[in-house]
This record gives structure tokens, C-alpha cells and sequence, in this order.
């Protein structure tokens, strides 16, 4: 079954500027999101999700209560949450494989929902800008038709993204909100920003740089994270990317440079060191094939779990 807005298929044949224009109510959804303050979310009670990665959960969650991602330029943070159940999936896509991602994020909400129970699946898109590449609009595109090929009725509610989320400044264009969050009890999705990205935010980020496919990180039923096992081979030209100035990083390593959030060098840097020092990582991180598993403790903060204790 189709992607509906307001109960109607989505005609996405047209321009999504024409598809905005049809559906007004998705523009003031777009406006009334933009203009709220990010708010800091605090690591109690938190699953931060990176790039390639989707973590799913249920209201009944004792441990984790707010998904939230960001450092999204031309990526896509995609919010799919089924209303019968309450269960919510959080993924940040970045284009490399979406029609598979989508249909992960799908079957992994309907394995929390009972299908023949109330309720429907709703999906929010947030981020992406007018970036001179279009990566945002062909992001937008092709997420907007992996939804549609679903078997599955999906509801669009939220959709803030590419021309509904960019602001210029100089002539040069940005995205509005880089982070949200999804509160997995009351169903509010926010503009967001975190000072804590863990754990093991390296590790998270070299998996990606060596190009991690879409990645669950929860098992919801145990309330534990699950890190790796990740493997790699050393990664190309590690030395030489050390050596380059900041504009280089950014220039190269980078879908946006000229819209990047002011850490994103350094976060690279830091990436790419801990790529240097286990070149790999089945010798030093992942010596028996398991994976670093995490639970919340009592200060609802991320501890890991001995594997002797599993």
C-alpha cells in the first residue's frame, strides 16, 4: 500500500514544491518545527543514534524514554512510529542504500506492533537544505518512493526537509535544525542538540567511515545497546589524511562543506586517529567475535555490561 498524506496517495510524479503546495499543513508543521529552539538533551534516559544506525523501542522502555540524532547536513532523520503500539524507530540516512534501510525501520517497527490491532504507522522526515550538490533533494526523493513501495499504509506527518528546511545567509545555504529527538513515551518530536554521543562514539564513527551498512544498535526487550562486532581492513591513506589542514578535511570529506557544524573537523580528526590505532579490529576491539553491550544505570547513564555477566 501507499505513502498518504491526509488519507490521499502521494503523487510523486510531481515536484515535491507542488506536493508542499497541495498539502499546506505540511508547510506549517515544517514552520511551527523550524521555529523551535534546540533543545539540549542530557544523556539520562538517551539512545543517540549516529549515521547509519536505527534503534526501535516501546513506551514500556524502562531504560531509554528519547531517541535523537543529528549533525545532519544532507542527511535525512527519519522518525517512523506506529500508533496502536507506541513503537518508534529513530534512523539517520545518508542516501547509501534507502529503499533496503526503509524496509529494515518497517519490519523492524511492525515486530512491536500487532498488525491486526489498532493504530497506523506515521513517519517523519526532518533535515537536508538546498545544498548546491541536491544530495538533500535526491534524498528526499528517494525516501519519499521507499515509503510508497512499502506493502504497509504509511501516514507522512512530519516533513521538514531540503527547501522546508534551509535558510541563506550570504549566499550561501544551511540547514535550519541538524538534530531531533523523539520523546518514545509522548510521541513529541523536537529540535534537539546532545552533548553526549556514546558510547563508543569512535568506534560508532569508524564504522561508518568504512562503510557500515544500516546498523540496529538496541535490543529493546533486554534494554541493552549492542556495539559491533564491527569489523574493517586499514583504512587507505590514514597518515595522509592526518597531515591535512582543516579545509582539506572538510573539502574532501564532506557532502556539504560550506554547512558543516563547527566540530565536524575535529570529529574526523579523532575518527581517523582511532582508525590508525586499530587498523584491526578484530585483534583489539572485538578479540572474540562479541559484541561491547550497554545497559542504563541507575543515574540512567550508558555502563557496559562484562561479558562474563551476559
Amino acid at each position: 500500500m501507499p505513502l498518504l498524506i491526509n488519507g490521499e496517495r502521494v503523487d510523486l510524479a510531481q515536484p515535491t514544491g507542488d506536493m508542499i503546495r497541495a498539502y499546506p499543513h505540511l508547510e506549517e508543521k515544517a514552520k511551527l518545527l523550524r521555529s523551535q529552539p534546540a533543545q539540549i538533551v542530557e544523556p539520562k534516559g538517551l539512545l543517540y543514534v549516529q549515521q547509519r544506525e536505527f534503534a526501535v523501542t516501546t513506551p514500556e522502555d524502562g531504560s531509554v524514554s528519547i531517541l535523537g540524532s543529528e549533525d545532519a547536513t544532507t542527511c535525512h532523520i527519519v522518525v517512523l512510529r506506529h500508533t496502536g503500539s507506541g513503537a518508534t524507530c529513530l534512523t539517520h540516512c545518508d542516501g547509501s542504500d534507502t529503499e533496503a534501510e526503509v524496509s529494515l525501520i518497517m519490519s523492524s517497527v511492525k515486530a512491536f506492533s500487532d498488525s491486526t490491532g489498532y493504530g497506523r504507522l506515521e513517519v517523519h522526515l526532518v533535515g537536508g537544505f538546498n545544498d548546491d550538490r541536491q544530495l538533500s533533494q535526491k534524498l528526499t526523493n528517494q525516501l519519499l518512493r521507499a515509503f510508497d513501495l512499502q506493502p504497509d499504509d504509511v501516514h507522512l506527518v512530519t516533513f521538514c526537509v531540503t527547501e522546508l528546511n534551509d535558510r541563506e545567509e550570504k549566499d550561501i545555504h544551511f540547514p535550519i535544525i541538524y538534530g531531533v529527538a523523539v520523546n518514545v513515551k509522548t510521541a513529541e518530536i523536537f529540535p534537539a542538540t546532545f552533548p553526549e554521543k556514546g558510547p563508543d562514539e569512535n568506534l560508532r564513527s569508524a564504522h561508518i567511515l568504512t562503510g557500515a551498512t544500516l546498523t540496529n544498535i538496541y535490543d529493546a526487550k533486554m534494554e541493552q545497546l549492542h556495539i559491533g562486532p564491527y569489523f574493517w581492513r586499514p583504512f587507505p591513506h590514514v597518515d595522509f589524511w592526518l597531515e591535512q589542514d582543516d579545509k582539506q578535511i572538510l573539502q574532501n570529506l564532506s557532502t556539504s562543506p560550506l554547512a558543516e557544524p563547527p566540530h565536524f573537523v575535529s570529529h574526523i580528526r579523532s575518527t581517523l586517529t582511532f582508525l590508525k590505532e586499530h587498523p584491526f579490529p578484530s585483534r583489539s576491539l572485538f578479540p572474540d567475535r562479541k559484541p561491547r553491550i550497554y545497559k542504563k544505570n541507575a543515574e540512567g547513564l550508558w555502563e557496559q555490561v562484562c561479558s562474563g555477566k551476559i
